[in-house]
């Protein structure tokens, strides 16, 4: 059963997961780290608009930054992304568990 705590999580993640844009990030993130500059012009984004996705995901943990010079780099968050992995496999019912109304409480 998961916590009060895992699922605060969970809805954290989920919610910076919940825009197009924000899963466009994360698709081109797995081809590995990119510089802002790359990732403005990959997505047609004005820069500002695509700091505050960024910056969305970075509070959520999916996502990591590193300053080189002027530039920011971003990359994808393994660990996070595992999480999440784990928490949406523990959320599906094995094969075997199929709904049966006979018995249950509505039959």
């Amino acid at each position: 059963m998961k916590t009060k705590l895992d699922l605060a999580q969970a809805a954290r993640w989920f919610h910076a997961l919940s825009d197009e844009t924000r899963l466009e990030i994360v698709r081109r993130l797995g081809d590995g780290e990119r510089c802002v500059c790359d990732l403005t012009d990959a997505l047609g984004a004005a820069q500002s608009r695509l700091s505050f996705h960024l910056k969305t995901l970075k509070v959520a943990g999916i996502v990591t930054d590193r300053k080189q010079g002027r530039w920011v780099y971003y990359s994808l968050n393994p660990d996070v992304l595992d999480a999440i992995a784990e928490f949406a496999a523990a959320a599906k019912p094995p094969p075997e568990a199929a709904w049966r109304t006979e018995g249950g409480c509505c039959a």
